[in-house]
């Protein structure tokens, strides 16, 4: 007996970090897995690939369920408020294109990346944050992730559309972009192999929850699986979920682990913290909202960094 197919699903930022990943993870069920490219940042032409790409969904979803999961945007705490609007304003002419089309209305699913730095940063509350503790952000990033949960949840709430929405720890693992100033455990496998100094911003005491990409990819998967069942019961349902390991390190402890497997200190220039940067010391991070799914955080600290370094390895050959 064939395994019935499953609704299809568009992937945005499918060859980020996340969004490779969850790709990865769709395509070992059933279901087609759409992967529209998007030239972001270009304002009409960003406008219509986006057009395209939900005129290609419903055109999949064939009056059926279908599944969308937002992984794009290159944004980091240090962007500016005017790039983090190019991205909200993406964000809300894809919803607007779905809540203009009667046969998607009420028939689908939405995964939200989101950042749990960026929306925890600023809380009035002590660590570790949970789903229930009151956000604040302290800079544009933080304020344009809180903004575009607000979108969805809005959005949601007006076409009966189920939403998960992941406040998202610090993502590792193979397939980070090195040119981007971001991913510490990637850029410590760089600078173990190339000799090249790894700036930090913030002191080593520095508490972060690490991630592992592709089990986060597959949490996601099941995430919008769960969200199909809950739909039928709940058809406004909007899930927002802490995704983290629940085991916080410093980053000197990082650190440490990098140079046990090197073998080898890193060159690290930690410079003096910025107080408008954004960052704050402790954020320890614990989810109470869907436990099961944290199953899918599987993948231990040492094996994720052995693998990340390996992929950092392979990009470096291949751009030689």
């Amino acid at each position: 007996m064939s395994t019935p197919a499953g609704p299809p699903t568009w992937v945005l930022g499918a060859r980020g970090l996340l969004g490779s990943h969850v790709v990865a993870s769709l395509r070992r069920q059933p279901g087609a897995v759409l992967t529209t490219p998007v030239p972001w940042g270009a304002g009409a032409r960003t406008r219509a690939a986006l057009t395209d790409g939900v005129r290609r969904l419903e055109a999949a979803a064939r009056g059926g369920p279908w599944q969308v999961a937002w992984c794009a945007g290159a944004g980091v705490v240090a962007t500016t408020a005017e790039a983090m609007e190019e991205e909200q304003a993406s964000l809300q002419w894809l919803l607007q294109e779905i809540a203009d089309r009667p046969p998607l209305a009420g028939r689908g699913s939405m995964f939200l990346a989101s950042s749990a730095g960026g929306v925890y940063a600023g809380s009035p509350q002590p660590p570790p944050f949970t789903e229930t503790s009151t956000t604040g952000a302290l800079v544009a990033y933080g304020r344009a992730k809180l903004d575009m949960e607000e979108e969805v949840a809005r959005f949601a709430d007006a076409t009966g559309t189920a939403a998960l929405v992941g406040r998202i720890a610090n993502l590792y693992g193979p397939g980070q972009n090195l040119s981007k100033p971001q991913g510490l455990v990637s850029q410590l496998s760089r600078a173990h192999l190339t000799g090249q100094p790894v700036p930090i911003y913030v002191s080593l005491d520095t508490m972060r929850d690490y991630v592992y990409a592709a089990d986060v990819g597959d949490l996601v998967a099941t995430g919008l699986h769960a969200l199909r069942s809950r739909v039928a019961r709940q058809p406004t349902a909007v899930v927002v979920k802490v995704i983290a390991t629940g085991a916080s390190l410093t980053i000197g402890s990082l650190i440490a682990h990098s140079t046990r497997h090197h073998r080898a200190r890193p060159r690290v220039l930690v410079k003096a913290p910025d107080e408008r940067s954004g960052q704050i010391r402790d954020l320890r991070l614990r989810s109470e909202v869907w436990p099961a799914l944290d199953s899918h955080l599987r993948t231990p600290l040492l094996v994720g960094m052995a693998r990340t370094a390996a992929d950092v390895a392979a990009q470096l050959r291949s751009s030689r």
